[in-house]
């Protein structure tokens, strides 16, 4: 998206060809982007040939996100500040989620936004508008509502600002930074973000680091494996987004955090996690819960297999992701011989579970589905786990199935 709007090409390395991102390249490519797909010695790359703020073209048809919330939610800032009409559309779960979000705070600053069937959700019809600064108080820490707003204060008259009740990730702020955007990133201290227009953003060479939440799944088999010991090379350890280490840690996980460094921006290091026999539980609410939102079904799984009662709370943003989390999550996990308890913003977990076959419905959503293959490695059954539609998890890492069959011994 950033390199979209940059003047000259962003070159892009560590690029992840899931279907998330590729929606996102062919948005921009509807808009008169050329992206280039290519590899030379160092390997594959992304070549973008920036258009600038004002440079995007008409789509001749409608912009469809697939079943990418972060494409919908952020394109939605940068299209409010175009001077031609869009639709935005998705598959039949992206149509379901939320957008009201989006719709609201981008209207109150002169976005024109609307549902195209009235219900706050997909299609979004979005025209020209007036845009205008202003502050933004949002009520639950969203970097994809924060994001929106910041990308449409890049189109303002003046300041755009956004306040939330916690830090949630800060990539976006970081990544326009570097691109030159006139923005000052908030703090856990004082999680207060504003952006203000008029700077040109230009071109970048950027190394993609591991992405923490795919990572997660490698960590979660390795403590839970016998025998087992997993090194993860390059991932980012954002401080927005390592909540699933803290808790791991806090749980009694053999984690050590290596060769910590720089890329980009963003903060990586190497992580090697062993098996830990005598995981405990623990109680996880408030601020470190944007941090880990994505992490949950996965936190719950090693929850189940740990010694005492692990607790999550204020995670109610669970049930309006790809799919409702907690539900999801407290029946496979169940059926599995779990013991959970669902409660309106997270659930309890007993501890000390054999974990034994079932047939597991992931509902489509990828993160499900990846969090039960890792519970099919705990469980004890020589009933293999059954994973209905594995091939979802195309949706942010098309080769999970591959790289977890490599680390089998």
């Amino acid at each position: 998206m950033f390199g979209s709007l940059a003047e000259g090409d962003t070159l892009v390395r560590g690029f992840l060809r899931s279907a998330d991102c590729i929606s996102t390249m062919d948005c921009f490519r509807k808009m008169g982007v050329g992206i280039e797909e290519g590899e030379d010695g160092e390997g594959e790359y992304l070549l973008i040939h920036g258009k600038g703020l004002h440079g995007l073209a008409k789509p001749g048809e409608d912009l469809y996100c697939g079943n990418s919330g972060t494409t919908a939610r952020l394109i939605s800032g940068i299209l409010a500040g175009q001077v031609f009409e869009s639709v935005l559309t998705g598959d039949e779960s992206l149509s379901k989620r939320p957008m009201k979000r989006i719709i609201e705070p981008l209207s109150s600053l002169g976005a024109s936004i609307r549902s195209g069937k009235g219900d706050g959700r997909l299609p979004l019809i979005i025209e020209k508008g007036e845009l205008h600064g202003g502050s933004i108080k949002i009520r639950v820490a969203s970097a994809q509502v924060k994001s929106a707003v910041l990308l449409s204060g890049l189109y303002a008259e003046g300041e755009t600002s956004v306040r939330e009740p916690a830090l949630s990730r800060n990539h976006t702020e970081l990544m326009l930074k570097a691109f030159g955007a006139d923005l000052t990133p908030g703090t856990k201290e004082d999680p207060l973000c504003s952006i203000r227009p008029g700077n040109t953003l230009m071109g970048l060479n950027i190394n993609v680091p591991g992405d923490i939440s795919s990572a997660a799944y490698f960590m979660g088999a390795a403590l839970l494996v016998p025998g087992s010991e997993v090194c993860l090379r390059n991932v980012g350890i954002n401080p927005t987004r390592d909540g699933i280490l803290r808790v791991f840690k806090e749980m009694g996980g053999d984690i050590e955090i290596e060769n910590e460094r720089y890329e980009s921006g963003e903060k990586t290091a190497d992580i090697i996690v062993r098996y830990t026999p005598s995981l405990k539980g623990v109680h996880i609410g408030g601020d470190i819960i944007p941090a880990l939102i994505d992490e949950i079904p996965l936190i719950a799984v090693v929850a189940a297999a740990a010694e005492g009662e692990t607790v999550i709370s204020d995670a109610g943003e669970l049930k309006v992701k790809e799919s409702d989390r907690i539900s999801l999550t407290a029946e496979n996990l169940n059926a599995m011989g779990g013991r959970v308890t669902k409660k309106e913003d997270g659930m309890v977990i007993e501890g000390g579970s054999d974990l034994h076959h079932a047939v597991i419905d992931p509902g489509k959503d990828h993160r499900i589905a990846m969090s039960f293959s890792v519970a099919a490695l705990a469980s004890k059954d020589v009933k293999p786990v059954e994973i209905r539609d594995p091939a979802c998890v195309g949706i942010s890492y098309p080769e999970f199935y591959r790289d977890l069959d490599r680390l089998q011994a």
